[in-house]
């Protein structure tokens, strides 16, 4: 018994340790963005063109291999899907608008490295006469002047809901 005490106490010491050493402060991982004000324009103009159905601009902005990840787990589009998937919503959305606020940062280490531009708004829009609120969260990589990821987070259910769709149990 005593064995496996001291076994367990070694390995939770081990495991802080290791913890301890991938956990750096704040200002050991994210600095200011030295290319702000671009990388936060390219954001910008993303959105921009995606409501005002400037489908070759929104091509423009993104990298060639770009994902977008959410707004559930594991749920991804690839560049071609998004562009599809816009043409399709511009069709049938009117009185588009989007209200938001970004900020940037650089991280200097790790599986994160890199530019990063994060929004936070309220996408509203009407379709079928039904006018939606669709507050959000995206978070986008900025490499060479491209966003090359982007993900989003928003409440589909809510949004769903607010369309006229009902859940139902089976």
């Amino acid at each position: 018994m005593k064995t496996l005490k001291t076994s367990a106490i070694v390995l939770f010491l081990l495991i802080g340790q290791i913890s301890f050493a991938q956990n750096k402060s704040y200002k050991e991982t994210v600095i200011e963005n030295p290319t702000a004000e671009e990388d936060l324009k390219v954001v910008a103009d993303y959105y921009d063109a995606l409501l005002n159905n400037k489908i070759d601009k929104v091509a423009s902005l993104l990298a060639e291999n770009f994902v977008q990840k959410g707004p559930s787990f594991g749920k991804t589009e690839t560049k071609a899907e998004l562009i599809a998937n816009w043409k399709e919503w511009n069709k049938v959305r009117t009185e588009q608008k989007n209200n938001f606020i970004s900020q940037t940062f650089r991280v200097i280490d790790g599986d994160y490295k890199g530019d990063w531009v994060s929004v936070w708004g309220n996408y509203i829009f009407t379709q079928d006469s039904i006018e939606v609120n669709m507050p959000y969260q995206s978070t986008a990589m900025i490499t060479d002047g491209k966003i090359a990821s982007l993900t989003i987070y928003y409440d589909v259910l809510a949004l769903y809901q607010a369309m006229g769709y009902k859940l139902t149990k089976n």
